[in-house]
């Protein structure tokens, strides 16, 4: 691994005879650079020092500081998302072995910008029905257990995902290329078979990919002839999978992402939610069907691995959630008066099932609600023994087909070949600390992909402001709050936060369950969900902050604010 953590991200300026390097994304004293190697640099470049010295010494120049694309890269060296690679062998794995399904007509499906392609899919009609194949890169044929690689990749854990680049878990030769299911080439994988009835089959197999998709393309059926009725047959099966999936009790949340697109002279161009493309759940459902035939055939031994587990939810977080979307006047399901962790999470699923279809109706709490039911459940993490997965309302789940950018599927991955006698792997040491490892190099990675997010939104807001002018007011929505103020989604993609001391004219506090910020001496009750009329105060871009206050010259109360029934779903 390197020494990133010795590493600053700063940006270059002159003072006097002197260059400094001014930290960028975290409050620090301005470095005095080293001349020495410094080369072309200039002020206003971003750079990345190291600071084990007298004088900083310049390592490399990322960019302009005013060029979006270099401050993302800052921010994957700045968090230590982006390492060096340890050195590697790369080998050339034997087919001898595995099954040769390279007849069988083979695609994949992924976003328009992906390199890295883990999954690819084949399906058939039969006279009892539909089968269908996951395959499965198989990382573990190039990354052996114990190597150098290999320890970086834990290390690593997973591949971070910022706008326009991605701080890989494997090197760029393996993920996007060896180990990347690319069409018109062999390529070792580990496949799942799924039957129209019966037990599904799983074995090491050599495939050859007859299409790259995007989502676009397969959802327009833009293929030849054969991959078209593919993906006709592969719609009927999964639509049908997708319905017992939810009939079973999973969890119906939806919460679109934010995509972005740049303007080519360092800006962000634009910025707009994506909501799940109807391609995408094509592959999510036989992608889980897949997670759960591994994880089912290693629990069933009980076998040790590296389980993706959802604990169910406590009963007094369900009874509270449900008291919250009612006092929000959103309808909830009844609770049974002695509430068991296995009913809670019935009414944890059919709460959710209520709040989308309330907001789809209404139009309301689009993102406030969904989260309210989020926050009520635990957190879905890794562990080495198969506790079920309460979301997804399955005994048996795993981590099995994304080994290219999570290294908990390598772990699968391994423990499978090895449960199939296919590999003398020992296996990891100590899986416990693993799971709480990758557990938690998880949560940090979406922390780095959520503020890189929230900095490109910033940089895109700023420019809205030029040219709109800073007294410019927006239309938003109460989407969360704590005793400080509330945060407001606006402008339909921007979120900012806005400091209760500006509501003036009352000390605002949050209310017993915690869904409003209410006035002491009735100045107002700001819910969420409300719509709120608000103006930008601040912006701060590198930190991705945007510091709100209510529109100029006016009642800041949001619509409704007094009256109850405004937000009463027989209103909607």
């Amino acid at each position: 691994m390197s020494d990133d953590a010795a590493h600053v991200v700063v940006e270059l300026a002159k003072r006097g005879k002197l260059v400094v390097g001014e930290p960028y994304f975290a409050p620090g004293v301005p470095l005095v650079i080293d001349r020495k190697g410094s080369g072309e640099a200039r002020s206003g470049d971003l750079a990345v020092v190291d600071q084990n010295r007298r004088r900083a010494r310049l390592q490399r120049v990322l960019g302009r500081a005013n060029d979006i694309e270099a401050v993302l890269e800052g921010l994957l060296v700045h968090t230590g998302a982006r390492t060096d690679f340890e050195p590697y062998d790369l080998p050339d794995p034997s087919l001898e072995g595995r099954v040769d399904l390279r007849d069988l007509t083979t695609f994949t499906i992924d976003p328009e910008t992906a390199k890295d392609f883990d999954d690819a899919l084949s399906i058939r009609e039969e006279p009892e029905g539909l089968r269908a194949w996951v395959h499965i890169a198989d990382v573990s044929a190039f990354v052996p257990a114990g190597s150098p690689l290999d320890r970086g990749a834990a290390e690593r854990s997973f591949t971070t995902y910022v706008p326009g680049r991605a701080a890989p878990m494997l090197p760029p030769e393996l993920a996007d290329d060896r180990c990347s299911l690319r069409p018109y080439e062999d390529r070792v994988t580990v496949t799942v078979e799924l039957p129209p009835t019966g037990t599904p089959s799983i074995y090491r197999s050599v495939i050859r990919s007859d299409a790259r998709l995007t989502y676009g393309q397969a959802e327009r059926r833009e293929a030849a002839p054969d991959i078209a009725e593919a993906l006709e047959l592969t719609d009927r099966l999964t639509a049908a999978m997708r319905e017992r999936r939810f009939a079973r009790g999973a969890l119906r949340i939806e919460t679109p992402e934010i995509a972005f697109e740049f303007d080519g002279h360092g800006r962000v161009g634009r910025a707009w939610k994506e909501s799940e493309p109807t391609a995408h759940r094509l592959v999510e459902e036989l992608m889980i069907a897949a997670n759960e035939a591994v994880a089912e055939l290693l629990s069933s031994r009980r076998r040790a691995a590296l389980y993706r587990v959802h604990e169910r939810p406590g009963p007094t977080a369900i009874e509270l959630l449900v008291a919250k979307l009612a006092d929000l006047r959103v309808p909830t399901p009844p609770v049974p008066e002695h509430l068991s962790p296995a009913a809670a999470a019935g009414v944890a699923a059919a709460a959710s099932e209520l709040v989308m279809e309330y907001v789809k109706r209404s139009h309301r709490g689009a993102e406030a609600f969904p989260a309210l039911v989020l926050r009520s459940l635990k957190q879905a993490r890794y562990h080495s023994e198969n506790l079920g997965h309460s979301g997804l309302a399955s005994p048996a789940y795993c981590h099995f087909t994304s080994p290219i950018r999570r290294y908990p599927d390598l772990v699968v991955h391994r423990a499978l070949l090895r449960e199939l006698g296919l590999s003398d792997d020992p296996g990891p040491a100590d899986l416990e600390a693993l799971a709480e490892h990758t557990s938690a190099r998880e949560r940090e990675a979406a922390q780095i992909e959520y503020l890189a997010d929230e900095i490109c939104l910033a940089w895109l807001l700023e420019d809205e402001l030029f040219e709109r002018g800073w007294d410019a007011e927006w239309e938003g929505e109460v989407v969360g709050l704590i005793g400080a103020g509330l945060f407001v989604r606006f402008g339909e993609v921007f979120e900012g936060f806005l400091p209760s001391r500006r509501l003036g004219g009352d000390f605002f506090e949050p209310n017993a369950l915690g869904t409003a910020l209410a006035g002491r001496r009735g100045g107002g009750t700001y819910r969420l969900g409300d719509e709120i009329a608000v103006r930008v105060e601040k912006v701060e871009r590198a930190e991705g902050k945007v510091e709100l206050a209510p529109r100029i010259g006016r009642d800041a109360a949001p619509r409704g604010a007094g009256n109850r029934n405004d937000a009463s779903p027989s209103k909607t």
